[in-house]
């Protein structure tokens, strides 16, 4: 069992680990085994410190008959309650101190914890407590979050319009999309957003270094220049 309370750069991938090992947890759980499976790269060991923290693997990062005999359990409500028990084991410091309370204890007394048992730094004790929360949501107390998916564009701002453009192979001749316009709030073109724009050229493979330079002309004369 680790030392200190163990913590993981983004909990994300905690969730994503412990999601596979409930379908299929490997007799060895080493960071090859992490590679393989594309979990946590380059952080491997961080995951891995939380899971023998839990008693999951042993020093050797084999899996425990607790490990094994918990994420078989096929009933969510079973799970959980398996679950709780581990991580009550794990934490038990911070139950001793807070009983079943700190399943729900607010983020700041939680850093609080960790930064005074463990002397944290406040980015470590931070992760410490997200870690924390992680474990106990997946144990069935509290919204568990799942992996970010990125953001779209918020605050009624329009993404950025990408025009492409392509020299036609054998023409010489530069071929533009249409104009797109884009309206402001008050039915006007809106001045201030900007266009993002990529030039694809595709050369002729039979072509020598005259049609060459006569693309690269017509790319100066009609785009740069124009």
């Amino acid at each position: 069992m680790a030392e200190k309370h163990p913590y993981v750069n983004g909990t994300g991938v905690l969730i994503q680990v412990l999601d596979h090992l409930k379908k299929s947890f490997p007799t060895t759980l080493n960071a090859e085994a992490l590679k393989k499976l594309g979990f946590a790269p380059k952080n491997e060991s961080y995951v891995l410190n939380t899971f023998r923290f839990l008693n999951l693997i042993d020093d050797k990062d084999t899996r425990t008959e607790k490990a094994h005999r918990s994420f078989t359990l096929h009933d969510s409500a079973a799970f959980q309650k398996e679950f709780s028990e581990i991580v009550k084991v794990a934490y038990s410091e911070l139950f001793s101190l807070h009983g079943d309370n700190a399943w729900s204890l607010e983020p700041s007394k939680l850093i609080t914890f960790f930064r005074q048992t463990d002397q944290s730094s406040e980015v470590v004790g931070t992760r410490q407590a997200n870690t924390f929360r992680v474990l106990a949501a997946y144990a069935g107390h509290g919204e568990l979050v799942s992996p970010s998916k990125p953001r779209s564009a918020s605050n009624g701002e329009k993404p950025p319009v990408t025009r492409k453009m392509k020299v036609a192979g054998n023409e010489n001749k530069v071929i533009l999309p249409p104009e797109i316009p884009v309206v402001g709030s008050q039915g006007q073109p809106d001045r201030a957003i900007g266009l993002t724009v990529r030039v694809e050229i595709n050369l002729p493979a039979t072509g020598d270094q005259d049609t060459y330079d006569k693309i690269f002309k017509s790319i100066r004369e009609n785009l740069l220049n124009g």
